[in-house]
Formats: structure tokens, sequence, C-alpha cells
């Protein structure tokens, strides 16, 4: 992936911050989003999702942290910028799922490093619930599918070789999956 392809959202109440930051990060080929406040952050997250948010956790309204939470919640991964390197905000961000914590004052070139691991990580972890996801599907329908032979082997008389063979064919006659065959047989 270029880096021309990633989008970042920078999130600071602090403008100097924010636009020295954005500016530097746009400098490095990063394609840089800016918000001032959690509530803009939303709005620009519901237009398109960031690859990566970096986050300040102490702003006005609507805490860093609270957004952190709504984020985790919608799969957007994010780091925090900080000015508190203190332990209890670093527990904090940790329970929240950040994937990193950058303390203030940044210099641009040094937490390059930071946010390409951050990246990698994040694409890391979107890759185990895809695969967390098609593994729960999979043994969804190996359970319909059990019950269905199961069914059949009781009801016709037959192994479980048989009774496969049988739900497959009668999928294929009727061009369908033999999954939702199996589903009707279970509900019988």
């Amino acid at each position: 992936m270029g880096m021309t392809q990633i989008q970042l959202l920078v999130v600071d109440d602090d403008l100097l911050v924010l636009n020295t930051l954005a500016l530097g990060l746009r400098q490095m080929g990063y394609s840089v989003k800016e918000a001032e406040s959690a509530e803009e952050a939303i709005l620009v997250c519901t237009e398109s999702s960031p690859d990566m948010t970096l986050l300040d956790i102490n702003m006005p309204g609507q805490s860093g942290l609270e957004l952190a939470q709504w984020m985790a919640e919608r799969g957007i991964p994010f780091l925090f910028l900080t000015a508190y390197d203190n332990p209890e905000f670093v527990h904090m961000a940790q329970k929240v799922g950040a994937l990193g914590y950058l303390v203030k004052p940044l210099d641009v070139s040094r937490i390059i490093p930071a946010l390409k691991i951050s990246l990698a990580r994040s694409r890391d972890l979107a890759e185990l619930r895809d695969h967390e996801a098609k593994l729960v599907s999979a043994l969804q329908n190996s359970r319909e599918i059990s019950t269905a032979v199961g069914i059949l082997m009781e009801r016709e008389d037959m192994s479980a070789e048989q009774s496969f063979a049988l739900l497959r064919d009668r999928a294929r006659g009727q061009r369908r999956k033999v999954r939702e065959v199996a589903r009707e047989i279970a509900k019988k």
C-alpha cells in the first residue's frame, strides 16, 4: 500500500499542534484530514473511514477517550496524542484499544515508525476479524448440515455418508445450496 493511499485523521483542539502535525504528515506523503473536536471527527469518519486516527485525549466537549470508544466500536484504528505520559492515561488508552500512545511535543519524523507499525497492526487485526467471521460462518453452516445429516440418518436408516450424499443430491436437483436444504430438513 503506497503512502498516498493511506488516509489519516488528526484530531486535536490545539490548532498549532493540529496544523503542524497535519502539514508534517502531508510532507511525508500521507493524505490527512483534520478535526478540532470529537464531534467534527465523527462527521469526517461518517463520510470516509480513515486508515488511522491520531487523537488527542484531552479536548473540550466529548473527550478523546469517548471518541476512541466510538471509533473502536466501528473498527476505526487510532493512536493517542497527549501531553500526559502518566501510567493511568496509558492504561486507559490500552483499555479502549489504542494501537499506540504518542507524547507531545511531537516531531513528525520521529512518529513515522510508530505510525507505520500501528498501520500494519491495524491491517493484521482487520484480517483476523475477517478470518474469525468466516470461521463462525463455516461453523454455523457445518452445524446445520450435520444436524440435517443426523436427521436423515435416523429417518432413512442410512449411514452418515449416504445421508450427506442424499442431502447433496437433493440440493443439486433443486439447484440450491446444501446449507439451504439442510436448514429446511432441520426445521421439519
